[in-house]
């Protein structure tokens, strides 16, 4: 195949791929806008978010099996029509309530996208160019995830919230004329005996809905009313159930033995702590600027680009220096400077000055997440045995996904319990948010050093987008630029 056709198959899948990144952090930007237009509360905040990620973080592994059935360009141009069509109803949404189910379906379609993608571009180069355009493909993903707002602040304030919706339909018609154009049918493969875990995706999906719904609901109606403790109980019993079954199925969507493996373990235990901590900060950080400090949805999105721009210029850089002295520094180190800025926020009132209140922490929050999203991806793909290597990325996406959701659950209901309705414009509530998002991404850092540095690596310095800045990786085979995965030290 001609270099020229593989780099438009690359445009191909990091434009379906960063299409669901962005529409994770877009929408935290329109969220007053949609409130003061459809309703719904702070809750209806939280579901409008929360809605898409449910759907997302449980079904994004078993949309991975389907890749492996029908092929992995049959899924991803079905994965694309979808979330078109789900976009288009987003943007039309009469009520809330309409707005959260379309969400939902949205983050179905969302989770048919990112394993496609990863496996055409993996079957797709061959092995000494793998890793560069794996590289390519993440660093993207990173830049939409933090763009997004600017994007939606621009839509907000000069046409409408719905727009940043709206405007993925020709995005995606484009992507499908050019998947038609440049991808082979054939690409991406088909796994013989491959199975789709559906028993084990309704467990993992129902048991998340009914824990997040129950979470929401709490602070409103109080732990002991019905509609919060049920749901609550129901969704631990769902989740556990789906844990055991994971243990006793031939064909896992979870495969719990990976776990076993230290770095993979701890490297995915950091993730949990890293993501949660950078999605309330991406959640609330909007919100308050926008209610409290009266921000416009520009100013808003805008005022975290500086993250964009310290991701773009230094991870790379730092994941460089983790090939040559081992992860451990990094993913220790990195996470406690990250919190460090996470915690200056907690000074942040209605009044601050952008250059001298709020860019200080967010520049000390992104070099510290640059120093930690290469050397942490790269740590937990090579914690895997090579023949599970693409099983290892999809675990560890499914897993920032579930800590995105969780975090603005939990801390969102605990936000909620205490300043009520107007969590979200509350100086105290956002520093509330912020004390706890430090504390998570500071607990990921004690984690970190406790990585066991190997002897041969992943070259990190091809996995500079990272997952903690969303960016969406799942299950495809054999994508490590060597080869092979490398031995811990014991």
């Amino acid at each position: 195949m001609a270099a020229s056709r593989r780099r438009l198959i690359l445009v191909a899948c990091i434009l379906g791929s960063t299409v669901v990144t962005v529409d994770s952090t877009v929408v935290n930007v329109a969220l007053p806008a949609i409130r003061d237009d459809l309703g719904g509360g702070f809750a209806g905040q939280q579901w409008t978010t929360n809605a898409y990620l449910v759907t997302l973080a449980s079904l994004i592994l078993v949309a991975g099996s389907l890749g492996d059935i029908f092929g992995a360009r049959r899924v991803f141009s079905a994965g694309m029509a979808a979330f078109g069509a789900t976009s288009a109803l987003c943007a039309l949404a009469p009520t809330i309530e309409t707005l959260v189910l379309a969400r939902a379906l949205q983050g179905v379609a969302g989770a048919l996208l990112t394993p496609a993608a990863l496996a055409i571009i993996v079957t797709t180069f061959p092995e000494n160019e793998r890793g560069r355009a794996v590289g390519k493909w993440t660093a993207w993903g990173a830049i939409g995830f933090v763009l997004g707002p600017l994007i939606g602040g621009q839509l907000v304030d000069t046409v409408s919230w719905r727009w940043i919706f709206a405007i993925n339909v020709p995005l995606v018609i484009g992507t499908l004329l050019l998947i038609a154009r440049v991808i082979p049918a054939g690409a991406g493969g088909r796994k013989e005996g491959a199975r789709v875990d559906g028993l084990g995706g309704g467990l993992c999906g129902l048991g998340l809905a009914a824990g997040t719904f129950g979470l929401i609901r709490q602070p409103a109606a109080g732990l002991a009313d019905p509609t919060v403790f049920l749901p609550l109980a129901a969704g631990v019993a769902l989740f556990a159930a789906f844990l055991v079954y994971e243990t006793r199925t031939a064909h896992p969507m979870l495969p719990l033995g990976l776990f076993r493996r230290h770095n993979f373990a701890v490297g995915n235990l950091e993730t949990f702590l890293m993501y949660a901590g950078l999605s309330l900060l991406s959640f609330f950080l909007v919100l308050f600027l926008q209610r409290s400090a009266g921000y416009s949805a520009v100013a808003a999105g805008t005022a975290v680009t500086p993250v964009t721009i310290v991701l773009f210029l230094l991870s790379t850089r730092f994941g460089a220096l983790a090939d040559r002295y081992g992860p451990r520094l990094f993913m220790g180190v990195g996470p406690l400077v990250a919190a460090s800025g996470m915690a200056l926020l907690t000074r942040l009132g209605s009044d601050a000055r952008y250059l001298t209140d709020l860019l200080p922490p967010l520049l000390v929050f992104a070099v510290g997440l640059s120093m930690t999203v290469a050397p942490l991806t790269a740590t937990v793909l090579s914690g895997a045995d090579e023949q599970n290597a693409g099983i290892a990325s999809g675990v560890n996406n499914a897993i920032a996904r579930l800590a995105g959701l969780l975090g603005i659950a939990a801390v969102g209901a605990i936000v909620a319990a205490r300043y009520g309705d107007s969590a979200d414009s509350s100086e105290g509530a956002f520093h509330l948010a912020m004390a706890i998002s430090a504390a998570l991404v500071a607990a990921g850092g004690l984690l970190g050093l406790l990585i066991r540095n190997p002897r041969r690596r992943v070259d990190a310095s091809d996995c500079s987008g990272g997952q903690l800045t969303g960016v969406p990786r799942d299950a495809a085979e054999h994508f490590h630029p060597r080869g092979r995965a490398p031995a811990e030290v014991r």
